[in-house]
């Protein structure tokens, strides 16, 4: 419904992505990317600009403000391009192909993403976020160069498209496929001289969280018994935990930290961090039992309830990074606004949450971060801890109180099916580690609601909650994880054949023959100027390497050797990226280590299935999968292992099982042998 208090509205006013409704009033013609604009760009010959960012990033605010919102820099805009608006999280698979395209011209990306093409899509010029003169000098010149030496462009979009479509091509390794520990060796030896054991992380800013980084480097040092690379991790999680990236009174991280301390973050708050590191700090508890890991996921889910949850138990997609029109005014205090809300609890709040030079940020402001245990902050207030804890709990209690008043920072509201998918494990991790019933029922809550919502009877998943866009193939992995996930925990073997459902569509629809890779669309989508595959790790994993784990796992769980060959396949053709450059594939790695050491399948079968399963999930074996039921199953890994009033614990290997036991403590010197 058209705002009668704008002076301008375009066609996003009939979108849904909160990014999209951003621009609507805009003196930009934006258009949303479908049919109607590509033939308008076709049949008036004039190129296309394709924006792309979404609803919490800053720059892509700015660069609204600046230019967007500018009418002389709106009328260059309408006449002479057809102006696309893209919300990167709706549409990856656009924002893919043209970031490859930037990447390949700048050597680097981001967002906002602005590309330039022609009327067919093919890309000719792009950038990141640009100044406001600068961005109206690119427009008219690349105007008046189309229009008098349309050939010249022609020619560079033909190279410059050959150049994406090569792009991350997959190299397939023809070898014989033999996986063996060295390869992880030499990927670790590679990879540490770019530690900051100082800080944690990676020695650079910023610094991004990367959670599968540090799930592969934590079982790789499990498998090694490397105290070295075990003490970097934890030294990772704490800084982690203890800095400005963490939300110290409301829980939850945010995206990255521009510095090299953790100090300063880049405010915005996404679903798929929280819940890849919710995962991580599980599994991390699960391994070393460090309270502060536990205190990090539950305070980390206290957020998403809070903040992200919808009322039908789907989970919103992010916080924005401003508020008020000014990026982290949410999250900061000055002192004074402290002296006066806290008053005798001042001076040790503010020496636990460091209001003093280390936790300065600008303009009067202080950004809360750790930087000494408990134990010590204690003895140089002379109290005890218990002492402090309660102090501490009842000023962050009080603040966040407060905190809830103020004007908050925008909601993007969107349901997307991968990014939900990743919560719902992170919750099902929870409930494994903790045992906390709350946490199971919100993840099967959340994985009915998407399951209603997200997909239909024959296994086709939409990318949104109620939407029309088709599933890509990060929406298949990362569901078909969360019900594996979920299986373990509810032992509904619905969840697995509905995993194995998913797989088969994925399978029929992604998968690249020749190369036994997936693409992240399906031979049902329009096709773009190509098909890209996603390939390497970073923020979330891997599209591929998640369905290659998830492959190998099934293959065990269902007997399907055609599955773990598949699996084994994809893994071959990424060794010598692994090696090289374990930092970006790192989930890739975890397969390997799942190939390359003793991988157990483990099955419980008897009516006290569930109290055996909660007393082997306190002791850390990422090197299985877990079967379990408390009667007769017809699950190839159960079948034939019921026996009335017994409850038996069977573990196999390289198919062979072990004779069954009864008790926990004989069936985990099983799992630890060949360790």
């Amino acid at each position: 419904m058209k705002d009668i208090t704008s002076k301008h509205t375009n066609a996003l006013i009939h979108e849904t992505s909160p990014y999209l409704l951003q621009h609507a009033h805009n003196p930009v013609n934006w258009y949303a990317w479908n049919e109607e604009a590509l033939e308008k760009a076709k049949s008036e010959n004039k190129l296309i600009l394709i924006s792309v960012g979404y609803s919490a990033c800053h720059w892509c605010h700015v660069m609204e403000h600046e230019s967007f919102e500018d009418e002389n820099v709106a009328k260059l805009m309408n006449d002479y391009f057809i102006c696309i608006k893209v919300d990167r999280e709706e549409r990856p698979d656009i924002d893919q192909v043209y970031m490859m395209a930037v990447q390949l011209m700048t050597g680097q990306g981001g967002w906002p993403l602005n590309c330039f093409a022609l009327p067919d899509g093919r890309p000719i010029y792009g950038g990141t976020y640009f100044p406001k003169q600068n961005w109206m000098n690119i427009l008219l010149n690349l105007a008046d160069t189309y229009q008098h030496d349309p050939e010249k462009v022609l020619d560079y979009a033909k190279q410059l498209t050959e150049g994406v479509k090569l792009a991350e091509l997959v190299k397939i390794n023809p070898t014989e496929n033999e996986f063996t520990f060295e390869t992880l060796q030499k990927s670790v030896n590679n990879w540490m001289p770019r530690f900051d054991n100082t800080d944690g992380g990676p020695n650079k800013a910023p610094k991004f969280p990367l959670p599968n980084n540090y799930q592969f480097l934590l079982r790789y040092a499990h498998y090694t018994n490397n105290n070295e690379l075990l003490q970097h991790v934890e030294l990772t999680l704490k800084k982690m935990a203890y800095g400005g990236i963490y939300d110290q009174i409301g829980g939850g991280f945010a995206r990255y930290s521009v510095d090299h301390l953790w100090k300063v973050p880049h405010f915005e708050k996404m679903l798929y961090d929280n819940s890849q590191l919710v995962t991580l700090y599980c599994e991390a508890y699960q391994k070393t039992k460090n309270s502060l890991y536990k205190q990090t996921v539950y305070e980390t889910l206290a957020f998403i309830e809070r903040e992200l949850t919808s009322p039908q138990g789907g989970f919103y997609s992010a916080l924005d990074a401003d508020s008020e029109g000014e990026e982290g005014k949410y999250y900061v205090w000055t002192k004074t606004e402290l002296q006066d809300l806290l008053k005798e609890s001042f001076e040790l709040f503010a020496d636990y949450y460091n209001v003093n030079q280390r936790g300065f940020w600008e303009h009067e402001n202080y950004i809360l971060l750790r930087h000494d245990d408990d134990e010590v902050v204690a003895k140089r207030n002379k109290v005890s801890t218990d002492e402090l804890q309660k102090v501490i709990k009842d000023c962050k209690k009080q603040l966040l109180t407060i905190r809830e008043k103020r004007i908050k920072p925008g909601l993007d509201n969107k349901i997307i099916t991968s990014w939900n998918a990743l919560m719902i494990k992170a919750y099902a991790d929870s409930y494994t580690v903790f045992d906390e019933k709350y946490f199971k029922d919100i993840a099967l809550t959340n994985l009915n609601f998407l399951l209603k919502s997200c997909c239909d009877t024959n296994g086709k998943l939409t990318h949104l909650a109620n939407s029309s866009i088709n599933g890509f193939l990060e929406d298949y992995a990362f569901m078909i994880e969360a019900l594996l996930a979920c299986y373990e925990i509810s032992l509904d073997e619905n969840h697995l054949h509905k995993a194995n459902e998913l797989m088969n569509y994925a399978i029929e629809h992604f998968q690249d023959e020749k190369s036994g890779m997936f693409y992240f669309t399906s031979d049902t989508d329009k096709a773009l100027i190509t098909r890209k595959m996603e390939l390497s790790d970073n923020v979330i994993p891997a599209s591929n390497s998640s369905i290659a784990k998830s492959l190998f796992v099934l293959g065990h769980h269902f007997e399907k050797e055609e599955y773990i060959e598949m699996s084994r396949k994809m893994l071959n053709n990424v060794l010598e990226e692994i090696e090289n450059y374990g930092a970006g594939y790192s989930n890739w790695a975890m397969l390997l280590l799942n190939f390359s050491t003793p991988f157990h399948e483990l099955a419980i079968v008897g009516k006290s299935v569930d109290e055996k399963r909660k007393n082997l999930n306190k002791h850390y074996h990422p090197n299985k999968i877990f079967a379990g039921s408390a009667s007769e199953s017809s699950l190839p890994l159960l079948v034939n292992r019921y026996k009335k009033d017994e409850t038996l614990i069977y573990v196999c290997k390289n198919k062979t099982c072990l004779a069954p036991v009864k008790e926990i403590e004989d069936a985990l010197k099983h799992l630890s042998q060949n360790l």
